[in-house]
C-alpha cells in the first residue's frame, strides 16, 4: 500500500485578454462572491475611517473646483464677447435703443442675441475685470491640483498601512498553518496568493477609490452644471452615453475570442520554447530538430494571426467612441450656436457646456474600467481571504511540559496515522529507541518511511497513539521545543541567497566565526570552503548553483553539527552526489551520529549495514526489525530487499 498525501489543486489557466481601448484593462478573473469579499476587505478599512472620510471630502472638494472652472472660463468668454458688442455700439446710445433699432431694420436674430447680451455702448472690453477672472480661474484649477494631490496622498498612505496590516496577518497565518496545507497546495499558487495577490488589492485599492469618487462626483456635478445651463444640449450628451457602451460592447464581444485565441497560442508557444531550450540536446540526439522548427513555426504563425485580429478589432474601439465624442461635438455646437443667435443662450455657456460635454464621457468611462479593477480585486481578495480561512494546525498545550536538555530516548507506542481518514497507512506501531543509538529505516517507495519522521517532528498529528521523547509525550511540548530536540540533513538541500558563513550560522543562534570555522571543520567542508575566492564570505547565488550538489550536502551537514541537536534526520542524505563525495558525506556523518540518537533513511542499502538497529517498513507496518547480521539471517523481507540491491549491482 502506497502513502497517499491530498494532491494539489488543479493549476490555473492563463487569463483571459480583453481588448484594450480608453481605460479599460485586461479582463481577469472574476471573484465568485463579489459582493461578499468587498464587504469583507471593506472592514479591514476601519482603522483607516477618518483618514478615508478626509479622502471623500477632499475629493468633493476637488471636483466641484474642477467642475466651476469652465463655468468662470464662460463668463470670461461672455465679458469678452460683450465688450467686443459694446464697443459697435455708439456712446450715448442705449442698449435697449439699439435693441429696438435692429428690430426695425429687420435684424430679429440679432436683436434678441443682444438682449441677451449685458454691454455698455461705446466702451470695449474691460480688461481689469477679465483679468480678475483669469486670475480666479488659475486659483481655482490650483487648488483643484492640490486637494487632488492630498488626496492620493492621504488614500496611498491608507493603501499601504492596510496593505502592511494584510502582509502581517498572512505572514501570521502561513506561520500557523499545518505541513498538510503545504502538501496540497501547489508552491506556485500559495507564493501568488502572498504576492501578486496582494500586490493586485494594493493597486485596485489605490486606483478604484480615489478615481471612483472622483469620477461618480464629476459625473454628478458637470451632469448638474449642463442641466443648468440647458437641458436639451444636456440630453444631447446624454444620450452618447449609451450609445458610445453599446458600441465598445459589440466590438468587444468580437475581439474576445482572437484574445482568447492569442493567449492560447502564446501559451503553447512558450511551452514549445521552454521545452526544446531545457531539452535542446535531447532535441539535436534524436534528430527532432527539424520537427521542433515545423512546431515553432506553425504555433507562431497561429499567434500571429490572432494577434493582429485581436489588435485590430479591438483597436476600432477608440476610433468609434471619438467619432461618437465628435459627432456630440458638432450637434452641441449646431444647436448652441442657434441658441445663441435666437438670444435663449450666451456663447460662453456654449463654450463651457462642449468642455462639460468633453469631461462627462472621460469619467463614465473611467467608472467602466473601475468596475474590472474591483472584479480583479475581489478575485484576489478572496484568494487571499482562503488561505487566511484555512484551518490553523491544533494548538500547543496549555501548560506546556518543558523539554529541557533531552538525551534523545524516543519511544513510539500503538501509533496510528493517516493521511485520509479511509486510506489506511500506519497502524498501531510501537518502537523503542534509546539514547545514541542510530536507527536505520528502510522500505520500499510508499512504505511511510519519511512520514514516521513528519509525525517525530509533530509535522503532522497522529490518530492514536504516543510518541514519547524522554518520556514526554509530545502533544504535551511545544511545537517549538520538540522541533529544537532535531536537526535535519535532507535529500534535497535548502541554502538561500547569501554568504557561505550565514548558511551555516542558520542551525544555531549568534554562532561566533570559530563556532562556525569548527563545524565546517567537522564536516570536511573546510578545504573545499577554502579553496573559493572568498573563502566563508562567498556568496551563494540562487539555488546555491555556483557550488556542486556535494559541497551543498555538506555544507546542510554543517548548519547540523552548528546546531548540535539531540536527535539527528538523515533522509537519503548521498543519494545524489557522486562516490568519492559520497565517502567524504558518510565520514561527516559518522562524526555527527556520535553521542547522539539518529534515525537515517536510507534505499542504497549497503550505506546503513552499521546500524544499531534497522527497521523495516512496509505498507507503514514495521515488518522486521534487527541489526544487519539478524536480519540477513532471518531471511525474510530485508533479505529479499538487500539481494534485489545486490543483483542489480551486479548486473
Amino acid at each position: 500500500m502506497s502513502v497517499q498525501r491530498p494532491g494539489p489543486p488543479p493549476p490555473r489557466g492563463p487569463m483571459g485578454g480583453g481588448p484594450p481601448g480608453m481605460t479599460m484593462v485586461p479582463s481577469a478573473e472574476k471573484a465568485k462572491n463579489f459582493r461578499g469579499s468587498l464587504r469583507r476587505f471593506s472592514s479591514r478599512l476601519r482603522p483607516e475611517r477618518g483618514v478615508a472620510v478626509l479622502v471623500l471630502a477632499l475629493g468633493i472638494a476637488s471636483v466641484f473646483l474642477t467642475v466651476l472652472g469652465p463655468k468662470l472660463l464662460g463668463n470670461a468668454t461672455n465679458l469678452i464677447f460683450d465688450g467686443v458688442m459694446g464697443a459697435q455700439i455708439p456712446a450715448g446710445v442705449t442698449q435697449a435703443q439699439a435693441v429696438d433699432h435692429l428690430r426695425a431694420t429687420g435684424q430679429t436674430r440679432q436683436a434678441d442675441m443682444l438682449a441677451a447680451m449685458t454691454v455698455t455702448p461705446g466702451q470695449g472690453v474691460d480688461f481689469t475685470a477679465l483679468a480678475q477672472l483669469l486670475a480666479l480661474v488659475a486659483v481655482v484649477y490650483f487648488l483643484a491640483s492640490v486637494l487632488s494631490w492630498a488626496q492620493n496622498y492621504l488614500m496611498a498612505g491608507v493603501t499601504q498601512r492596510t496593505m502592511y496590516r494584510l502582509r502581517e496577518e498572512v505572514d501570521a497565518k502561513l506561520g500557523r498553518l499545518p505541513l498538510s496545507y503545504f502538501d496540497r497546495t501547489s508552491r506556485g499558487d500559495l507564493l501568488s496568493r502572498v504576492t501578486n495577490d496582494i500586490d493586485n488589492i494594493s493597486m485596485t485599492l489605490q486606483q478604484t477609490l480615489t478615481q471612483l469618487v472622483t469620477a461618480v462626483l464629476t459625473v454628478i456635478g458637470v451632469l448638474a452644471m449642463m442641466v443648468w445651463i440647458s437641458p436639451i444640449l444636456a440630453l444631447i450628451s446624454v444620450l452618447t452615453v449609451p450609445l458610445s457602451f453599446l458600441v465598445t460592447m459589440v466590438i468587444a464581444k468580437r475581439s474576445r475570442p482572437h484574445f482568447a485565441a492569442q493567449w492560447k497560442s502564446t501559451g503553447e508557444l512558450n511551452s514549445i520554447v521552454e521545452e526544446m531550450f531545457s531539452g535542446h540536446e535531447l532535441v539535436r540526439v534524436y534528430g527532432h530538430r527539424d520537427q521542433a522548427i515545423s512546431d515553432f513555426d506553425r504555433t507562431n504563425e497561429v499567434m500571429a494571426e490572432s494577434s493582429f485580429k485581436a489588435q485590430f478589432i479591438s483597436g476600432i474601439i477608440q476610433p468609434a467612441l471619438m467619432l461618437i465624442s465628435n459627432l456630440n461635438y458638432v450637434a452641441i455646437a449646431v444647436f448652441g450656436g442657434l441658441r445663441v443667435a435666437s438670444g435663449s443662450m450666451s456663447l460662453g455657456d456654449v463654450q463651457a457646456f462642449i468642455q462639460y460635454s468633453r469631461q462627462f464621457t472621460m469619467p463614465i468611462t473611467q467608472i467602466a474600467g473601475v468596475a474590472n479593477l474591483l472584479q480583479s480585486g475581489a478575485a484576489s481578495a478572496e484568494r487571499v481571504f482562503e488561505l487566511l480561512d484555512a484551518d490553523d494546525q491544533a494548538p500547543d498545550s496549555d501548560k506546556p511540559v518543558p523539554l529541557a536538555d533531552p538525551s534523545g530516548r524516543i519511544s513510539f507506542e500503538n501509533v496510528r496515522f493517516r493521511y485520509l481518514e479511509d486510506t489506511p497507512l500506519i497502524e498501531d506501531m510501537s518502537l523503542e529507541v534509546l539514547p545514541g543509538q542510530t536507527i536505520a529505516i528502510v522500505g520500499p517507495t510508499g512504505a511511510g518511511k519519511t512520514t514516521l519522521v513528519n509525525l517525530l517532528m509533530r509535522f503532522y498529528e497522529i490518530q492514536a497513539g504516543r510518541i514519547l521523547i524522554d518520556g514526554i509525550d509530545t502533544r504535551d511540548a511545544t511545537r517549538a521545543d520538540v522541533r529544537r530536540c532535531f536537526g535535519m540533513v535532507l535529500q534535497d538541500t535548502w541554502l538561500f541567497e547569501g554568504t557561505i558563513y550565514d548558511n551555516i550560522a542558520y542551525g544555531a543562534d549568534a554562532p561566533t566565526p570559530a563556532d562556525i570555522e569548527r563545524a565546517a571543520r567537522a564536516s570536511f567542508a573546510e578545504h573545499f570552503i577554502r579553496t573559493l575566492p572568498d573563502g566563508f564570505a562567498t556568496k551563494l547565488t540562487e539555488q546555491a548553483a555556483n557550488i556542486s550538489a556535494g559541497e551543498r550536502q555538506l555544507l546542510t551537514i554543517a548548519r547540523a553539527f552548528l546546531a548540535d541537536p539531540a536527535v539527528l534526520i538523515l533522509d537519503e542524505a548521498t543519494s545524489s552526489v557522486d562516490t568519492r563525495t559520497e565517502v567524504l558525506i558518510q565520514r561527516a556523518m559518522a562524526q555527527l551520529r556520535k553521542g547522539r540518537t539518529s534515525f537515517v533513511i536510507a534505499h542504497r542499502l549497503s550505506t546503513i549495514r552499521n546500524a544499531d538497529v534497522i527497521v523495516v517498513m512496509r505498507d507503514g507496518s514495521i515488518v522486521e526489525q534487527g541489526d544487519h547480521e539478524q536480519l540477513m539471517a532471518a531471511h525474510g523481507f530485508y533479505y529479499d530487499l538487500y539481494q534485489s540491491q545486490f543483483a542489480e549491482s551486479a548486473e
